[in-house]
């Protein structure tokens, strides 16, 4: 096994992003935030993706950003900053892609691990995993788009909760809440990620990333700049190749 923090690799349309540092619970540090961002920007300007897997190894999903080396940098102040402020753009380039994001949780996800997860359209979970904010256990608050997704995905009142009493969810709870899409038995959660992702491939792929972006932007946007970008968004898709041949053997089916 490589002793890359982060492995990536693109197959037929799939690019895997896959945490690799499952020793130390896949924590983020500034040498995986750097190679997560530096992902992230390829992404951008790659056109044979048409899905971002988002996975990690061992037991663990993520257990957030590195303690150990927030305590042991000189000044962690500017550390710490640096090291959010670089998931943050990786996050940022992630959320911009007109692509779908799936999140596979094996494991505990807290903290940062959270914010991955968030930035993702749809998150598979097993039935072991559990979720926890954990930056209070520690004196921190919350980075990683915590404080901007985890209240519009599970609502105002349970997000307080959640952030300000520590209190950990599991699975079925996280799927009550919204915070995950699906829960599977352990042993199926590759083969029911490997399902939905080829499900998802069937789909039209411009359209689906299309519509992907939409709904991440609609939380940003007024009613009305919605509606324009919908607009704007429908029209360009109209007169896409894939879309052209779909409406017109719709047309002449009927």
């Amino acid at each position: 096994m490589t002793d890359e923090p982060v492995l990536f690799s693109v197959d037929d349309g799939i690019a895997t992003v896959r945490l690799n540092r499952p020793d130390v619970a896949n924590a983020l540090d500034l040498d995986t935030a750097c190679v997560l961002r530096d992902i992230a920007a390829e992404l951008s300007v790659r056109n044979d993706v048409d899905l971002v897997l988002l996975t990690s190894g061992g037991k663990l999903f993520c257990a957030g950003g590195d303690v150990a080396a927030m305590v042991a940098a000189p000044d962690r102040g500017a550390f710490v900053h640096e090291l959010a402020s670089t998931v943050h753009q990786a996050l940022i380039t992630l959320r911009a892609l007109p692509i779908p994001i799936v999140a596979v949780a094996q494991g505990t996800a807290a903290g940062a691990g959270l914010g991955l997860l968030l930035a993702a359209d749809i998150v598979i979970a097993s039935d072991r995993a559990r979720f926890v904010s954990a930056y209070g256990d520690v004196g921190l608050s919350p980075d990683c788009g915590v404080s901007a997704l985890l209240a519009r995905t599970v609502g105002v009142r349970r997000a307080a909760q959640f952030v300000l009493t520590g209190r950990a969810l599991d699975a079925h709870e996280a799927l009550a809440w919204g915070l995950v899409t699906e829960v599977v038995a352990h042993d199926e959660l590759d083969e029911a990620a490997s399902t939905l992702v080829a499900a998802l491939l069937e789909r039209p792929s411009a359209a689906l990333g299309a519509s992907a972006l939409l709904l991440r932007r609609s939380a940003e946007h007024s009613y009305a700049e919605q509606l324009r970008d919908e607009a704007d968004t429908i029209a360009r898709m109209a007169v896409h190749p894939d879309a052209v041949a779909r409406l017109t053997a719709f047309v002449s089916s009927g």
